[in-house]
């Protein structure tokens, strides 16, 4: 191949509670995102940034700059409040669908991504199996209203990293068991709503939204070996196996015996997962890990990314080959991209979409309102190489659509680590204008766009 394929999806992502605010407004819920205390030095999500009152100036932007595609989420307390249909809620999303089509962007909407209406968190969350059948109706309501206008739907976005973060986010402290049965309620969810989808025959395809990453043993050691590949069930594959095969991992399954967290399965249970599975996967990576044997001691997870150990299975290390970020103190693998890529192809041969992947920094607008973010370009830059080299080894991509589309609020660090193509001129201490500016990452990302991913073959 010399070039990506005429139809490759150029994109970029955002997040409801992130991005839109209008917390409170047009009928909407509060989301256990609006209800919690920020994380020390950062502001709520409640205006974020603004987007609900500026989507049609955005998607101007996204014009611009030449996007094919716009991921978003659609907030659930939106569309149903108090689980109640909100003529208010289901309008804004139809015109923001609308508004993207007018503009020759593909709109690709991910259904939950971490904003549980705060309603439903009160009777127990995703540990109540009553919940399934909420999301279910809830999806429904999606379905019916915006699926003919939609080509590929995401249900859930990082359920690995919201049940692996729920034993230090969680203020309740539950026992890996609850989490676990709550991982479990979450997949039998979306299995059921991916059999609405498909027998509602809407036309388009519907997939999970995990945050999968390849794990490097430390070392040659078999046991540092055996230690990523625990890591990689626990982490990657109980997620996606159930997702794709409709079934539990055998080695992810070996790991929560151990941790007495198996949980609790019917007999429908398993029916309705093995009989209704994935169409594509759209996935978020930011980072490769390094696992090796355990030293037996636990570490808990912290965020997305970070380093977490189980005792007798796997602990984290430090890839000694890898720069870091500034924030967070994430590895930089754009190899890793490649690598996770072809893992996920060999292992289930469906279509990849790219829905994140982005560089967190603490951009600065000089006086002249320019935000000179090279080292996000160079970030994505390489990233992209190697997107483009995973489509030459034969994998099978949909698109590419980095995070974010603009700045938005940090889920831990707030409006100070920012992520976007386009400046949102507030931060976590004074909203000031909310007005944007293009950054020059946005200028880079226009030109490639332009090039259809060849940006130095142009040249």
């Amino acid at each position: 191949m010399t070039t990506f394929p005429t139809d490759f999806l150029w994109g970029a992502s955002t997040s409801a509670y992130q991005v839109e605010g209008a917390w409170n407004e047009d009928g909407k819920e509060p989301s256990v995102q609006d209800i919690r205390e920020p994380f020390p030095n950062t502001t709520d999500f409640k205006v974020a940034a603004d987007h609900y009152h500026r989507y049609k100036a955005d998607v101007a932007l996204f014009k611009e700059m030449g996007l094919k595609a716009y991921r978003f989420s659609i907030a659930w307390t939106r569309i149903m409040p108090y689980g109640k249909l909100n003529p208010r809620g289901i309008a804004f999303y139809n015109n923001l669908i609308d508004e993207l089509l007018k503009n020759g962007i593909e709109p690709i909407p991910t259904v939950f991504h971490f904003d549980l209406p705060a309603s439903v968190a009160e009777k127990g969350g995703w540990h109540n199996r009553q919940t399934i059948d909420e999301f279910v109706r809830y999806c429904q309501v999606l379905f019916d209203h915006f699926g003919d206008r939609i080509t590929y739907w995401q249900t859930i976005n990082e359920q690995n990293m919201l049940v692996l973060a729920s034993k230090v986010l969680d203020g309740s402290n539950p026992s890996w068991k609850e989490v676990f049965q709550s991982n479990h309620h979450m997949l039998v969810a979306q299995a059921k709503v991916m059999k609405a989808y498909h027998e509602g025959q809407y036309g388009g395809k519907i997939g999970p939204a995990p945050n999968i990453t390849c794990v490097y043993p430390k070392t040659e050691k078999p046991e540092d070996t055996m230690a990523a590949e625990y890591l990689s069930a626990f982490r990657n594959w109980l997620y996606l196996d159930a997702a794709v095969y409709g079934v539990y991992n055998h080695q992810a399954m070996q790991l929560l015996r151990a941790l007495d967290a198996e949980p609790d399965v019917t007999d429908e249970d398993r029916q309705v997962m093995k009989e209704n599975t994935a169409d594509f996967i759209a996935f978020n990576y930011y980072n490769s890990m390094t696992a090796a044997a355990s030293d037996n001691e636990e570490k808990e997870i912290k965020d997305q990314q970070s380093g977490f150990s189980l005792a007798g299975f796997f602990k984290t290390e430090v890839n000694d080959y890898l720069q870091s970020t500034e924030f967070s103190n994430w590895p930089i693998d754009p190899v890793g991209l490649r690598i996770t890529a072809n893992q996920l192809y060999t292992r289930y041969r469906l279509p990849l979409l790219i829905t994140e992947n982005g560089l967190g920094q603490e951009d600065r607008k000089t006086e002249e309102d320019n935000i000179h973010d090279s080292y996000r370009i160079n970030y994505l830059a390489e990233h992209v190489k190697q997107l483009k080299l995973a489509i030459d080894d034969g994998v099978e991509f949909i698109g590419y659509c980095p995070w974010s589309a603009l700045d938005l609020i940090s889920t831990h660090e707030g409006f100070k680590k920012r992520y976007g193509f386009i400046y949102v001129n507030r931060d976590d201490e004074e909203l000031k204008d909310l007005s944007r500016h293009k950054k020059d990452s946005f200028y880079w990302y226009q030109r490639l766009i332009e090039a259809n991913g060849l940006m130095e073959e142009k040249q």
